[in-house]
């Protein structure tokens, strides 16, 4: 499988097994980002149908940043690797004037389940659509996180305490390895743009539409105070540690995954066309050259612009 719009994975077959990698740079979050970088590259991996074996860290620091910086990183990173039962395999660590806050770089390394590929363009129409956990988790979490003061506005801070808490969620590895032995279509990791992003990259690479209604989507109670306080939308919000797959058996994958402790929703289908996404206010027909920004990114610019 090679690169394409919509597919977060690469895979190679060198003989004996089907080889699944790829590669992320965190650049979003302020704290815990080689926590981040871990998680989000070996999700992509797992998306693709493997189960990852390790990850290779590439991490730059300013030229001011304090050795303390650097051992947390590598701290994040070692406990991360520790949790998925995956080694950390090299990489690099710079100090650089070419940046000016710290950047890390993961490239997550898996084998496929079962020698099957998965990736994002294997959704046929009339195939359900699952979200697993709740949308927003990243974003949530690093709204509690980094912006700790502007959450304060409307969370509690036992709210917010919880939402920085969605850190620990991030994986979903357990429920890719889950829908790929249920015999699921496709599957994409849900990062920038959200729900709605993750969706639309996954039929594009099909070659379908799709219809959500987003009064399905599981979104928690502190995402949802933060994204009407802020005006934005939790469907767009960026959101490692949910997985999208499309199955022709959503209701029996939802109660596979809730059998073993993740949450799920059947949220909608892949159609033969058109992009279509329905709510309390009616039904909103996204036209054909609608593309996904997150909601998160949109937000700092507003703030940054004052």
């Amino acid at each position: 499988m090679r690169p394409g719009l919509g597919e977060d994975a690469a895979v190679f077959d060198p003989g004996r097994a089907l080889v699944v990698v790829s590669s992320d740079p965190i650049t979003g979050a302020g704290t815990s980002i080689g926590w981040y970088a871990v998680h989000v590259a070996t999700n992509d991996v797992a998306a693709g149908g493997g189960r990852p074996l390790g990850v290779l860290i590439t991490m730059m620091v300013p030229p001011d940043g304090e050795e303390d910086i650097v051992e947390g990183l590598q701290q994040d990173v070692a406990r991360a690797a520790a949790g998925l039962g995956i080694e950390v395999l090299g990489g690099h660590t710079e100090v650089t004037d070419a940046v000016t806050r710290p950047v890390v770089v993961a490239t997550a390394v898996g084998l496929a389940t079962g020698g099957r590929l998965l990736d994002s363009s294997g959704g046929r129409p009339g195939d359900q659509l699952v979200v697993t956990k709740e949308a927003g988790l990243e974003g949530t979490a690093i709204l509690a996180t980094d912006h700790a003061a502007r959450a304060a506005e409307v969370l509690s801070p036992l709210e917010i305490t919880a939402a920085a808490a969605f850190i620990e969620r991030l994986s979903v590895v357990p429920e890719a390895l889950l829908a790929a032995e249920h015999g699921s279509s496709a599957m994409h990791d849900v990062t920038e743009g959200g729900v709605l992003g993750a969706t639309w990259e996954l039929a594009r690479a099909s070659g379908t539409g799709f219809c959500i209604d987003r009064r399905l989507v599981p979104v928690a109670a502190q995402t949802r105070k933060l994204c009407k306080h802020f005006g934005i939308d939790p469907l767009r919000l960026i959101s490692s540690g949910s997985l999208l797959v499309a199955t022709p058996r959503g209701g029996e994958l939802v109660r596979s995954l809730q059998a073993a402790g993740i949450g799920g929703a059947v949220v909608g289908e892949l159609t033969p066309g058109g992009y279509r996404v329905i709510g309390d206010d009616g039904e909103e027909h996204l036209p054909e050259t609608w593309c996904p920004d997150d909601e998160l990114f949109r937000l700092l610019d507003r703030w940054a612009g004052g």
